[in-house]
């Protein structure tokens, strides 16, 4: 008899279906919905945050102005990639590689390059998003596991 060690993704919710609240006629999995709630959440954070929210000038004044089509690519490239990144079988990421996401050379759409500094705050970031959406301690560190070995990729100065 083989234990199947349940993944993260299972842990934040797997692929039970349920309706999404962003779209009622829709179903989703529940660990992509769980998920999306979080990189949602800390967006917003990062949005007030005048540590972080410098590195977003494109965003802002497009959510600002009312126009919220790259704040749902954003929210959808890091649903996917952390859906992958914590187990999900379902769902492919196809935004660019960390490194060329957060170089402003490749990234028009990133003003500046993150120190371990930023990285940090952005941590604290996460953990405050995730808070607001109910997540555990102890998903909120396997979900901070997860980011952190993004780290070496991310900071780039």
């Amino acid at each position: 008899n083989m234990v199947v060690t349940p993944t993260l993704y299972d842990s934040l919710g797997g692929t039970t279906m349920v309706t999404d609240p962003s779209n009622p006629s829709q179903m989703i999995e529940k660990g992509r919905l769980g998920i999306r709630s979080v990189v949602d959440s800390t967006i917003f954070v990062i949005a007030a945050d005048t540590a972080l929210n410098k590195f977003f000038p494109v965003l802002l004044a497009e959510v600002t102005g009312g126009n919220t089509t790259g704040f749902s690519a954003l929210s959808k490239n890091l649903t996917d990639f952390f859906c992958v990144a914590t187990g999900a079988k379902n769902f492919t990421y196809s935004g660019m590689n960390m490194v060329g996401a957060h170089d402003p050379a490749k990234n028009p759409r990133m003003n500046g390059k993150s120190s371990s500094a930023d990285f940090d705050r952005f941590v604290t970031d996460l953990v405050t998003g995730a808070k607001k959406v109910g997540l555990s301690d102890q998903l909120i560190g396997q979900v901070g596991a997860v980011v952190n070995t993004t780290r070496p990729q991310v900071i780039q100065k």
